[in-house]
């Protein structure tokens, strides 16, 4: 039975591959943001290092703006080796590399960047290595003896990633040259099996699989020519030291206090300095009355709270574009408005009592602390 499909008009005959002919063994996903120019370079790249069988690649996108599920579909149409998920309302790395393992039939998975900084040519080493038994996670290392970053040319990031890497050492007992990696293999059944352990937060998949295994994961570093990215933007920005964290709490107090509810707490903490300065500027600098103070600097910590939160507390859901934000900042405010009320009125019956005005100011933020949280998280960003 022929099992190929019809060629698109849009799709070079060449372009035709056969259906595949030998069991599905690796599965690499690829988790992608406005990475449309990249993907059908990238399968080649693969094939190459891996050869016309035997493996597959799952495109898990977070609806790109760019079209890079439609870019997916397309390649699929001609090439049964690439799939696609593409996800509406959820974003991160780590969930979109999880949502890889879960959907894969093949025995190992790889995950690794759809920008071509990471070389497919050491997945048939990593490959073998796992199948043999030598390790259980096979890892692109950028740090190890003969790794290379000059491609690179970004000092800054090469520090930072250095920093970082021995403060996940030092937290996780984790002995790895790079465990802040993106570009790793291992057995799926392995990956399944953490899942549901997995927090999924942030960009680093491989530290939280690595950090959530009670039995110690053998490791074993591939040096990597890390290379510079071939089209688009890169998705990191300076949230992502942030994001870093974020995973590092969630693995040792998680259980305890959600993350992100500590994460609200700490961007809660910045804005109790914005209401104090903007509360004492008032009653100081232009001698407004204490409950005047208090209310305009609570809105204006209210505003900059959610600034601070849409750019980190949920940069996975992070609010865009400019009616977004306007209408994002308006939902917070009405949001939190109960929790602000609660706010003055305790503050200032507190103060009137004869309470120091930054006690009472911090009672009223602990108060509306909580409402604010769970108001803003349904009807903020999880609305849009």
């Amino acid at each position: 039975m022929d099992m190929t499909h019809p060629t698109p008009a849009s799709v070079p005959p060449a372009a035709i591959r056969p259906a595949v002919a030998q069991s599905l063994e690796l599965a690499i996903i690829l988790p992608t943001l406005n990475e449309r120019d990249n993907l059908a370079p990238l399968v080649e790249r693969i094939e190459g290092a891996l050869g016309v069988h035997g493996w597959e690649v799952l495109i898990v996108d977070d609806n790109s703006a760019d079209g890079t599920a439609d870019e997916a579909r397309r390649l699929s149409l001609t090439d049964n080796r690439v799939r696609v998920i593409q996800r509406i309302g959820r974003r991160g790395l780590a969930s979109a590399a999880i949502e890889g393992f879960c959907a894969t039939a093949a025995p190992y998975a790889a995950v690794m960047d759809a920008d071509h900084q990471h070389d497919p040519k050491l997945l048939a080493d990593m490959l073998a290595a796992v199948k043999s038994g030598e390790t259980d996670v096979a890892v692109a290392s950028r740090f190890a003896d003969g790794a290379s970053m000059a491609e690179w040319n970004r000092p800054d990031r090469e520090k930072l990633s250095g920093l970082a890497n021995a403060l996940a050492r030092k937290l996780t007992g984790v002995e790895l040259s790079d465990p802040m990696s993106g570009f790793f293999l291992l057995p799926t059944a392995t990956a399944r099996k953490l899942v549901p352990s997995l927090s999924g937060i942030g960009f680093k998949i491989l530290l939280d699989l690595l950090a959530t295994s009670e039995e110690p994961l053998k490791v074993k570093d591939f040096p990597m020519n890390f290379s510079a990215r071939r089209a688009g933007e890169s998705k990191l920005d300076r949230a992502i030291a942030f994001d870093f964290l974020a995973g590092l709490y969630d693995k040792s107090f998680g259980r305890v206090i959600p993350t992100r509810f500590a994460l609200f707490a700490t961007v809660g903490a910045l804005g109790v300095v914005v209401h104090m300065a903007i509360l004492y500027a008032l009653m100081l600098a232009f001698s407004a009355g204490f409950s005047w103070a208090q209310a305009i600097a609570t809105f204006g910590a209210m505003s900059f709270n959610f600034w601070l939160n849409n750019w980190l507390t949920y940069r996975d859901k992070r609010l865009k574009t400019a009616d977004k934000v306007f209408w994002g900042w308006v939902s917070f405010i009405a949001a939190c408005s109960i929790g602000a009320f609660a706010n003055v009125a305790v503050a200032t019956t507190l103060h009137d009592r004869g309470l120091h005005a930054i006690l009472a100011a911090l009672v009223g933020i602990v108060i509306g602390s909580v409402w604010n949280y769970a108001l803003s998280s349904r009807f903020v960003w999880g609305r849009f």
